[in-house]
């Protein structure tokens, strides 16, 4: 019965679709049940059971908190975190300052990198319906990397603000590009973009590399940064990228309803009174954003937006307006142990948390791969 509905379900979208600039549905689209069942959206949500599942994912969020807070190679009570965090006198001086100055700034970026790119992740495969797509394979990252690079190897002055924006210049541009590569014949094809996104990720990292080995010292000591870190992670830059970061989410969040429309297909969405072209440019400019963002303050992350919205749509099913939410709560809660685990692995020696999520996130993609 159920591949009898797919089957259905792909031949009712496959001509809309092209009608309209977006390729068919692939069989993969249906296996994830992210077409299938995105008409949910005409049933509401059971309050009990957002309630819960948002319930339990702040309470893991609490707890990864505060080992986050508590583990590294100065090992601190939970009750002494507590008593940190509310400015009591009764907690060690130094341990005090391990816990605000260091490892707070640290954790708070964290959860900000973790929450941002699991939900451009979500909306990114939401929009192509290819459960394959996310910020880093389409080399959004590798674009606000290059954007990065060239603020702190070139330009002296207002450096705060000048890598966040040439980051997310060069993320928008990428997208941009991506996007373009992407059309055949006029119309998008989501095989076609990823594999864009990929060759043009190799492209602007082997640039990255490139500028690194020709250019100064400090461009080499940044090699670290790229395969992602929080070492360097400080209120300041918080400051600048957050706020940002959150009214893009908070966008993308606005939208859920909109993209469970898109999931059955551009014509249907069309007819319900969606504003399919515009929604689209405003989500992937909001995704880009974030992702370049991101980068700025972290380096290169990858597989975060892929493994997370995959895990939760596998838990808690394809409905946006719970998969979104959803995906950020566990995304801040896995970057958390990324960090930890970087941390404490091979103490003292730190290890990138890149490298952590890449060896949690290139198995998954080639599981996902041989099911397309």
């Amino acid at each position: 019965m159920t591949r009898l509905l797919r089957r259905q379900l792909r031949k009712s979208v496959e001509s809309p679709a092209r009608k309209h600039g977006s390729a068919s549905l692939s069989p993969t689209d249906a296996a994830t049940g992210i077409d299938v069942f995105a008409k949910l959206n005409r049933q509401p949500l059971s309050f009990q059971r957002v309630a819960t599942i948002l319930g339990i994912l702040v309470v893991v969020l609490l707890l990864t908190t505060l080992a986050g807070l508590s583990v590294g190679s100065v090992s601190v009570s939970f009750t002494n975190v507590v008593n940190s965090l509310v400015n009591c006198d009764c907690v060690d001086a130094t341990e005090r300052a391990i816990i605000i100055d260091i490892r707070l700034p640290r954790l708070l970026l964290a959860m900000i990198v973790g929450a941002g790119l699991s939900v451009a992740g979500a909306v990114l495969q939401a929009l192509l319906r290819n459960p394959l797509a996310e910020p880093y394979i389409l080399g959004i990252s590798s674009g606000g990397t290059v954007g990065a690079i060239l603020a702190i190897g070139f330009v002296s002055a207002g450096g705060a603000f000048i890598t966040p924006l040439a980051s997310l210049a060069g993320s928008i541009l990428v997208m941009l590009l991506v996007y373009s590569l992407g059309h055949r014949h006029g119309l998008l094809d989501t095989n076609a973009l990823l594999l864009a996104g990929v060759m043009v990720g190799a492209f602007f990292n082997a640039a990255v590399l490139l500028i690194i080995a020709l250019f100064n010292q400090e461009l080499r000591n940044s090699f670290l940064w790229l395969m992602g870190n929080f070492s360097s992670a400080n209120l300041q830059s918080l400051a600048i990228v957050s706020p940002l970061i959150l009214i893009a989410t908070g966008f993308l969040l606005l939208q859920s309803k909109k993209y469970n429309l898109i999931a059955t297909g551009d014509e249907t969405a069309l007819q319900l009174g969606v504003e399919v072209r515009r929604l689209k440019r405003l989500s992937y400019l909001a995704a880009s954003l974030i992702t370049g963002l991101v980068v700025s303050v972290s380096g290169v992350i990858g597989f975060v937006g892929l493994i997370i919205p995959h895990i939760c749509r596998m838990i808690f099913g394809p409905d946006h307006r719970l998969l979104l939410p959803a995906s950020i709560l566990l995304g801040a809660s896995f970057m958390i142990v990324a960090d930890i685990l970087s941390r404490i692995l091979l103490a003292p020696t730190e290890i990138p948390v890149g490298a952590i999520t890449a060896a949690i996130g290139a198995p998954l993609f080639v599981w996902l791969l041989k099911r397309t």
